[in-house]
């Protein structure tokens, strides 16, 4: 059953982003703030540093792909990210300790990353006209916060989960 889990827990927070996206954007006074919720890529960080990265870019190219075809009008640029992002945070992860603090901010760090590549390349191909700076302050700082909530509140699950997983494929549990 848990090796089942691992994948479901993904596809659970596929399925969860877009409620999430319904309480945004948020208007406090004459500005409209917009709050992204990027659960999936958060599991994703935490299948890298936890369990496997071969795992955890092979989902990242199936649910970037699932992202691409429900979310949003380009085919390819989050089936493209998810994995990059994943294959990156590996890259650090194997230079630093595993602790779950150090990956919560990992994962943090790597949301920002998504979320540039994403502005930059809608910027890129004029789908936005908004500066990097209205972008800073109306979109990437409230997806930090909400994001950095929904860290503090799953992060330890997510461990737990993926390392009963790997206990599991090792055979140390029966």
């Amino acid at each position: 059953m848990i090796r089942f889990v691992v994948p479901l827990i993904a596809v659970l927070l596929f399925f969860l982003e877009p409620v999430f996206s319904l309480f945004s954007p948020i208007e406090l006074g004459d500005i409209r703030y917009t709050l992204v919720p990027r659960f999936v890529m958060i599991y994703l960080i935490f299948i890298t540093a936890y369990y496997s990265r071969e795992r955890a870019i092979v989902y990242g190219i199936i649910l970037g792909l699932l992202y691409d075809m429900f979310h949003i009008d380009i085919i390819g640029l989050y089936a493209f990210l998810y994995p990059l992002i994943c294959f990156i945070a590996s890259l650090i992860i194997r230079e630093v300790h595993r602790h779950i603090v150090t990956v919560m901010f990992l994962s943090l760090s790597m949301i920002i990353l998504l979320e540039l590549f994403s502005f930059f390349f809608a910027s890129l191909i004029a789908l936005t006209s908004i500066h990097l700076d209205e972008f800073i302050v109306t979109r990437l700082v409230p997806t930090m916060v909400a994001n950095s909530i929904f860290i503090i509140m799953f992060g330890w699950l997510f461990k737990n989960v993926i390392y009963k997983r790997v206990l599991l494929k090792r055979g140390d549990i029966l």
